[in-house]
């Protein structure tokens, strides 16, 4: 193994474990224009993440999670929160696939994304990546829900 790949290992298992130990965009927006619960039945993992967007409706001035699950689940929303908070909607939904396509080894982010490639490290365990993309998934359905407010049906990421 290279160097530079045991280092990005290392580097991935710091981030994830500093994520879901502090993260920090848990909790709800408030105002709430978008909530979303997900789900994944094969491990468990739940997510309700909660969207403050701005006042054209347009571009997500905040992003918050609750919610339980492992150490990936979460991580991965703590990034993805802060990678999308101030992000117009049509650039979140891009990098809603760019994140799938990134899981299945195909791309990554660019360098001002760069935290959110570290996330790679999940690609190598397949059986983790629906905890890596159980977020982002919950977040799509989320922006693609025309109407705000909450609704009791989980979005699944089987």
């Amino acid at each position: 193994m290279s160097s530079s790949l045991g280092n990005l290992r290392d580097l991935y298992q710091q981030v994830i474990l500093e994520r879901y130990k502090k993260p920090r965009h848990r909790g709800k927006t408030d105002p709430v224009d978008r909530y979303q619960k997900g789900h994944n039945p094969s491990c468990g993992d739940t997510i309700e993440l909660t969207l403050k967007l701005n006042a054209a409706g347009d571009t997500i001035d905040a992003v918050k999670f609750e919610g339980e699950g492992c150490a990936i689940a979460m991580a991965s929303a703590d990034l993805m929160a802060e990678a999308l908070t101030g992000r117009p909607i049509a650039e979140a939904l891009e990098m809603v696939q760019r994140f799938q396509n990134m899981m299945q080894g195909q791309e990554e982010f660019p360098q001002e994304f760069r935290k959110l490639n570290v996330m790679q490290g999940v690609s190598q365990f397949p059986v983790r990546i629906k905890c890596a993309t159980l977020t982002w998934h919950t977040l799509k359905a989320a922006l693609e829900a025309a109407e705000p407010g909450e609704t009791d049906h989980f979005i699944s990421n089987e």
